[in-house]
């Protein structure tokens, strides 16, 4: 696979599972784990610039963003792009501008704008006819066969399960490579879309969120295509940053410091090797003078 191209058959697990990612460093960490594509997350895009995820970010800062991952890591990208960014203009410009930037798949969703987080209350979700229009534009725009559009439904939380059903199936009408029904509230109800659902489906895993945690194999067999896990990453910062914080507030010398560094039990020289580094020393070997 390359970045421009998501192979949903074939993967080597079956169902792909993608962990969100949101800046260069986390884009590292998780291809030196060996993940088959990562989850560009709006969430941990909006959270890294200091915002909730509650329309704040913009298709610019969303585009540069997925640029920074994808000068990184040639693994296929799956990136979040909200309601669009606006009208059928909006959504043109930003398919096209999220497949330069490295796009390999565009999640767009039905909520109307300001789109809010997909597991908190208070979503409000446009009418299906409008959805679909940003379906086809989106289709329609795509320079590449291969990328992939996600239609993504928020109507489970406030109009019910078989609307988020209903609503689904039109999109894949209208010409969805992949549905995305956000946060089912049970097992039975991930049951359901995948019962009454063809086509690949996407499922979202979010810690402490609305949708239960559920095996990767499970979801697997339910007849998932693809797991995206968001918040695993960026969550887990959070906390470590705070721990780190702390300790150094409170011990200035920051001696036997409680936090695990990256690659501490490793040879000296991990945290630059998954910087980089070595490409750079590499460089300067190859073309630099000698002084």
């Amino acid at each position: 696979m390359t970045r421009r191209q998501l192979k949903l058959a074939g993967a080597s697990t079956g169902m792909i599972r993608a962990p969100g990612v949101y800046d260069g460093l986390s884009a590292r960490v998780a291809e030196s784990i060996g993940f088959e594509a990562l989850y560009v997350t709006g969430y941990g895009v909006s959270f890294s610039l200091g915002h909730p995820d509650a329309g704040l970010v913009t298709y610019s800062e969303m585009v540069e963003r997925i640029a920074v991952i994808a000068d990184v890591t040639d693994i296929p990208l799956i990136c979040d792009a909200d309601t669009g960014f606006g009208g059928v203009a909006n959504i043109r410009r930003t398919v096209r501008g999220y497949e330069s930037a490295g796009a390999a798949a565009i999640q767009i969703e039905d909520q109307i704008s300001p789109k809010k987080c997909g597991h908190t209350d208070g979503r409000l979700v446009a009418p299906a006819e409008e959805m679909e229009v940003r379906i086809k534009v989106a289709v329609d725009s795509r320079r590449s066969e291969h990328t992939q559009i996600i239609a993504r439904t928020d109507a489970r939380t406030t109009l019910g399960l078989s609307e988020a059903i209903d609503r689904a199936g039109r999109y894949a009408e209208a010409g969805a490579d992949v549905l995305f029904i956000e946060a089912p509230e049970s097992i039975d109800e991930l049951v359901k879309i995948t019962s009454n659902l063809k086509g690949p489906l996407l499922v979202n895993m979010v810690v402490r969120g609305k949708t239960p945690m559920v095996s990767a194999r499970q979801l697997e067999e339910m007849g998932f295509a693809i797991a995206i896990y968001p918040s695993i990453g960026f969550a887990s910062i959070a906390q470590t940053l705070a721990v780190a914080y702390r300790y150094l507030k409170e011990h200035p010398d920051a001696i036997d410091f409680p936090v695990d560094f990256y690659g501490q039990n490793e040879a000296p020289g991990a945290l630059h090797r998954l910087a980089g580094f070595p490409e750079v020393w590499d460089l300067e070997q190859r073309f630099e003078p000698k002084r």
